[in-house]
């Protein structure tokens, strides 16, 4: 089953197609994106607390980091990507993007996604011929259903027992339920390990430390909400910061933009229609046949 949208009833960029049913991975996210001719040049990207995996297997999509170094075709970015990768540019383009949690990433892909500190790479790069073989074969299916049914296979395949250490999972898991409002020395505590273990532990294995992370799961959901029409005051003192004025450098901090202009960036009304924000668990729309 699936749902989508198009900017002709949303407002937005691209056709989007989405799984309503969960697959076999636990903290995966999938959605299909369609080029519509109206992207436009140097797509500002907003920081998100996943590891993505993005699978182009039509057309161009490359993106380009602040200091203008550019990378084509499928990659990988790193847990925040948005900070090092400022903008993505696309031309008549179809891929699949997944999402994935970074204690799961770490399974799926190897130790290696802990070093990429929101910066990406060339998805042949971490995986050699698989790469290609795979975005083939996505090419060569005609649905999407059969896409997603692919990868969520593939995933469940390349799955393997996750040397992320339980200490480091579990205070990850606690960090998203928290929304990022949460103290450091607290979880070191409930784990039994010194803040100087778990921050070490946690950057090499999951590629930021727990502070960082903390703060990037927060602006997460405050920026969403702030979409969704919250007034920045409210938004300031549900989600953990100290006043509007701390709001206010977080979202400058990570998209350059201030909660009032940030509201209209195209890529978060993206995220609303291919990930269920705010709050909803599968997407709205005209349904599309696969």
């Amino acid at each position: 089953m699936l749902s989508g949208g198009s900017d002709s009833d949303d407002g937005l960029l691209w056709d989007i197609t989405t799984p309503t049913r969960p697959g076999r991975v636990p903290g995966v996210a999938m959605a299909g994106f369609g080029d519509r001719g109206v992207t436009p040049p140097g797509l500002r990207l907003i920081p998100h607390p996943a590891v993505t995996l993005v699978l182009v297997f039509g057309g161009t999509i490359a993106v380009e980091d602040a200091g203008g170094r550019r990378r084509q075709g499928s990659f990988v970015a790193g847990l925040g990507y948005g900070e090092a990768l400022r903008t993505l540019r696309a031309d008549a383009f179809e891929c699949l993007q997944v999402r994935l949690s970074p204690t799961l990433a770490h399974a799926v892909l190897g130790a290696a996604v802990a070093d990429l500190d929101g910066a990406a790479v060339a998805l042949d790069d971490l995986l050699g011929r698989e790469a290609a073989r795979m975005c083939d074969r996505l090419g060569g299916l005609s649905s999407w259903a059969d896409r997603f049914a692919s990868v969520d296979g593939w995933l469940a395949q390349r799955r393997a027992e996750s040397r992320v250490a339980p200490e480091v999972a579990w205070a990850w898991r606690r960090i998203v339920a928290g929304r990022g409002v949460v103290r450091v020395e607290r979880l070191a505590a409930e784990v039994g390990w010194s803040r100087k273990r778990l921050w070490s532990r946690f950057r090499s294995q999951l590629g930021l430390a727990p502070k960082p992370a903390a703060k990037l799961v927060r602006f997460d959901h405050a920026v969403h909400r702030l979409v969704a029409g919250q007034d920045a005051a409210g938004v300031a003192a549900d989600g953990g910061y100290t006043d509007q004025s701390h709001l206010h450098r977080d979202v400058v901090a990570y998209t350059g933009l201030t909660p009032t202009t940030v509201v209209g960036e195209p890529f978060l009304a993206v995220d609303d229609v291919a990930w269920g924000w705010p709050g909803r668990s599968s997407v709205v729309g005209p349904g599309r046949s696969p």
